[in-house]
């Protein structure tokens, strides 16, 4: 199993933006950039999650 990147998502998400906002973007991209960063979203979501629950643990 792959650790986790959390700065590399947000590098890429970053990518994304770029790309959608470039008015050179096609609609089928587009819609391919979108499901990624759904994808990603999701995977720092559970990350944030875990992390801030690991924090609670310590306290």
């Amino acid at each position: 199993m792959e650790i986790f990147d959390y700065a590399k998502a947000v590098e890429r998400l970053e990518e994304i933006a770029r790309k959608v906002e470039d008015p050179q973007t096609g609609l089928g991209e587009m819609d391919n950039y979108l499901a990624e960063a759904e994808e990603l979203i999701g995977k720092c979501r559970e990350y944030l999650r875990t992390a801030r629950e690991k924090l609670s643990n310590i306290e």
